[in-house]
């Protein structure tokens, strides 16, 4: 979803999101009635849904990557499901840079039959936690510890796709970011079997941008995630540039940010994401901070993957 995102939405805000909860109720109304209606469909091969509640930003594409390219470690056949949506283009390259199996489908259930057909017998959802078409053999929520529920609201009052008591129907929890005992309780209390795992990122190419005066963008779901990874290693940060998750660089915002950098002998530093979307030739002026993700305890998260 391409949006900039209300403030309201963030924790400890009560005015906005209470005046549009008749607006939110009917966002309830929706999700419970299609979970009476819709029956789930059973599949041959093994479907893990890598999800979220909050809406974008929380890592669920780096985490499918992840998972896929372990799998591969234990002679598994696993591919990548997302669902297309035109202005997601950039997160379909930046799988395919890093994961060679990817089927794209504009129905998720004729992309699990087409995985089934190719021999698959892993299916990688990247985001497909609210589609209730599909019976998934494993549930992975992911969160980021940086806005984790936000004001706790459900859209558009607040930043959740439905309510954060979803969270029984899922097995694995992965929160990106410091633990977080207060917020583990909460998950326990709702369900009490969740496995919980916590992520981080690693930046691969982080000395390319030290000693240079940096025009970060981010086009992302959060872009303060993006700047604070960046500051939390020292580097400095003279101006930034905050467009939509899913932006569509023009040709004006790229002769904008272009001049702003040469006029100030600013580094261009942007998220993967943005990198593989803007469409210049790539040089010295864009570059992107390349990360990796690295989850604790990760071969106790594949077991109960592979189990």
């Amino acid at each position: 979803m391409r949006l900039n995102k209300p403030k309201f939405w963030d924790a400890g805000h009560w005015f906005f999101p209470i005046l549009l909860l008749p607006l939110t109720l009917i966002t309830h109304l929706i999700n419970f009635l299609k979970k009476r209606i819709i029956r789930p469909k059973k599949f041959n091969t093994n479907i893990i849904c890598v999800g979220n509640i909050y809406i974008g930003g929380t890592g669920k594409t780096p985490a499918s990557i992840l998972i896929a390219n372990e799998l591969l470690k234990f002679k598994k056949n696993p591919v990548i499901l997302r669902k297309f949506y035109k202005n997601q283009l950039d997160e379909h390259n930046m799988i395919k840079e890093n994961f060679k199996n990817l089927i794209i489908a504009q129905n998720r259930v004729d992309g699990i039959l087409r995985a089934e057909k190719a021999n698959h017998d892993f299916v990688i959802m990247d985001d497909g936690f609210q589609d209730i078409k599909i019976r998934k053999n494993l549930n992975i929520i992911c969160f980021n510890h940086n806005q984790l529920i936000g004001n706790g609201f459900v859209l558009p009052s607040g930043p959740l796709r439905e309510s954060f008591s979803s969270i029984k129907n899922a097995e694995i929890v992965l929160i990106n970011g410091n633990k977080d005992e207060k917020f583990e309780s909460h998950l326990l209390k709702i369900n009490p079997n969740i496995n919980i795992f916590y992520s981080s990122y690693v930046p691969k190419n982080i000395d390319e941008f030290k000693n240079k005066k940096l025009l970060a963008i981010a086009g992302i779901g959060n872009p303060s995630n993006f700047f604070e990874l960046i500051e939390k290693y020292n580097l400095k940060i003279e101006k930034k540039l905050i467009y939509p998750d899913h932006h569509e660089f023009s040709k004006t915002d790229i002769n904008y940010i272009t001049n702003l950098s040469k006029e100030n002998n600013y580094q261009v530093v942007m998220t993967e994401k943005d990198y593989f979307k803007i469409n210049v030739p790539k040089n010295e002026l864009f570059q992107c901070l390349k990360i990796s993700l690295e989850i604790r305890d990760k071969s106790k998260l594949i077991d109960l993957i592979l189990k």
